[in-house]
């Protein structure tokens, strides 16, 4: 039997890693790094990530990161911020004036988020406040729930023959003046991934099929995805809100309208 292998001829998890030859970098006093914690399944970190959290000794993160992934953090000071729709939150200017003081105390400090930092993250702002500042930062990616929650669920972003582009767009600002052109994205006739817009759903359905999509458009809202929470509800564009409240589906959720949608029955058979 090969001696890199456990009795079933197959790596460990460590074996794998040492094979990788991964050196991560080094976290340093007085430096910032903006993390993503994906989706929500510790699975999901990437390497990177995982080896800040072991460096930090300070920690910034938000709502939506697991309790698991806060705990790899073991020898680091906690900072909640937040950051869950409807929930008390800190104000962004106050995050920002905490990872400036952290790092001006000579802390090695990461700042943890769900997701991406740059995908409706807000990372872009904190980062741009450092920068002002001087303090030295880098952007450690995440996955994207945007993206990561369609493959958990069976859902492809992107499908020859169906689609040529996906769209990302947040649904926070729905029926305000600050509100985005829902009939021009739905001319472009491509599948849209929805974040922060669970409670403007109805919304942001009706503006969508004012834009012109088919009232039959295959639509989906899935909650708490790759966790052990995770529920999806796949119905039509035009009754997709409905079915939503009536399956009681609350956020964090992410929806999702175009034709890639009724690709999740044709893969139910993946595991």
């Amino acid at each position: 039997m090969n001696g890199s292998a456990n009795r079933n001829g197959r790596a460990t998890v460590e074996q794998a890693l040492a094979r990788l030859n991964f050196k991560p970098r080094q976290l340093e006093a007085g430096q910032v790094w903006l993390a993503g914690a994906g989706p929500g399944d510790p699975g999901c970190l990437t390497l990177e990530v995982l080896a800040a959290l072991g460096q930090c000794d300070a920690l910034v993160y938000d709502a939506l990161v697991s309790p698991d992934v806060v705990a790899v953090a073991e020898s680091a000071e906690l900072f909640y911020a937040g950051k869950r729709g409807g929930q008390p939150s800190m104000k962004q200017d106050d995050i920002n004036a905490l990872l400036v003081r952290l790092a001006r105390e000579g802390r090695r400090v990461v700042r943890l988020k769900g997701g991406d930092p740059y995908i409706f993250g807000r990372g872009g702002e904190e980062a741009l406040a450092l920068a002002r500042e001087g303090i030295p930062f880098r952007v450690l990616s995440g996955l994207t729930s945007g993206l990561s929650a369609l493959a958990a669920t069976g859902i492809p972003a992107t499908m020859r023959g169906i689609n040529k582009a996906v769209i990302l767009a947040t649904g926070h600002a729905a029926g305000t003046d600050d509100d985005i052109d829902w009939a021009a994205v739905a001319r472009t006739g491509q599948p849209v991934v929805v974040y922060m817009g669970m409670a403007n759903l109805p919304l942001i359905a009706a503006a969508l099929l004012k834009g012109g999509l088919a009232p039959s458009t295959p639509a989906a809202v899935i909650v708490a995805a790759t966790t052990p929470q995770e529920r999806t509800v796949v119905a039509t564009l035009a009754t997709i809100a409905e079915e939503a409240a009536a399956a009681g589906l609350a956020s964090p959720a992410l929806i999702v309208v175009g034709g890639i949608v009724a690709m999740r029955a044709a893969l139910a058979g993946g595991t």
